[in-house]
């Protein structure tokens, strides 16, 4: 195994066998905040991170997607990155940091890998700095990523037009729509406009930013704010099992769209919020997002 693929799969391992501080910290809060069922549910939510960090096994059975960002200076080859991604994946797999989770759609046959069509995804970004190599891995799981939902405004059923009131509109009924299903407390990644693939796109990379940052436009800010105290006030609570805390945030992202298109999406994030990050500088590679 050449030392890049060293590299990408230290960097799945954190990713699938710990939280990063944001998203610990902030389950720890919610847990101190509730009481009965609701503050045992996130007590073992918490334990189970400790002991998953500690025997560095996997916090969730569903390892998810692999999802990796990549930005790189020109002289980086993209080739060789996914090269490197895709072996550390099966590698990955081999040592059950993952599970095997690429199934064709057609046969219903596991690669066995994580390796197929589009598995794992990787989105490449070119930046001006030679040399350069960031990377973003994102953990998604099935159950959380069922509860994605797409709107397209005006939306009568839930009474949603094209302004900031029917946008606010989507992100309840999304919510309600989740219930305990997508593993509650989750974190709402949001896109609004772009067309129907980069609005989902947009929901994604937002699912990147860290809990507690604030939106730098001042607008999405307050409307991620309102909306993630509306949205605790449903009562819903960890794992449906009703409480203070169905969600741990919102992160909300805009892309021009077209005049005759209005799309808002929604990808919801599990409380197994996983994610890391590596840089990679004179070979040499630093890692963040988890403390371990």
């Amino acid at each position: 195994m050449d030392k890049l693929t060293e590299q990408f799969l230290e960097l799945i391992r954190r990713a699938s066998t710990d939280l990063p501080p944001d998203v610990e910290q902030a389950l720890t809060r919610a847990r101190d905040a509730e009481e009965g069922r609701a503050k045992a549910t996130l007590d073992w939510m918490l334990k189970n991170v400790a002991e998953a960090r500690e025997y560095s096994m996997p916090i969730c059975q569903d390892t998810g997607t692999l999802i990796f960002y990549v930005d790189h200076g020109p002289d980086v080859r993209p080739a060789r990155i996914e090269a490197a991604a895709k072996a550390a994946a099966a590698e990955a797999t081999n040592k059950s940091y993952l599970r095997p989770n690429a199934v064709d759609p057609i046969t219903g046959k596991n690669s066995g890998d994580n390796s197929g069509r589009g598995a794992p995804y990787l989105h490449f970004h070119e930046v001006e700095e030679k040399g350069a190599l960031k990377v973003r891995l994102m953990l998604k799981g099935g159950g959380s990523e069922n509860c994605g939902i797409q709107y397209t405004l005006p939306d009568r059923e839930i009474k949603a037009g094209r302004d900031l009131t029917g946008i606010k509109r989507c992100l309840l009924d999304a919510a309600l729509k989740a219930q305990g299903f997508g593993c509650a407390p989750g974190v709402l990644g949001v896109g609004v406009g772009g067309d129907r693939m980069s609005s989902y796109m947009e929901s994604k990379e937002q699912l990147f930013r860290s809990l507690d940052d604030t939106n730098p436009d001042p607008l999405l800010a307050e409307i991620e704010s309102e909306l993630t105290t509306k949205i605790n006030e449903l009562g819903i609570g960890p794992m449906g099992f009703s409480g203070k805390t169905t969600v741990l945030g919102i992160k909300l992202g805009l892309r021009h769209r077209l005049p005759a298109s209005f799309f808002v999406s929604v990808s919801y994030m599990c409380w197994a919020y996983r994610k890391a990050s590596m840089t990679i500088a004179d070979g040499e590679a630093s890692y963040s997002g988890v403390t371990s």
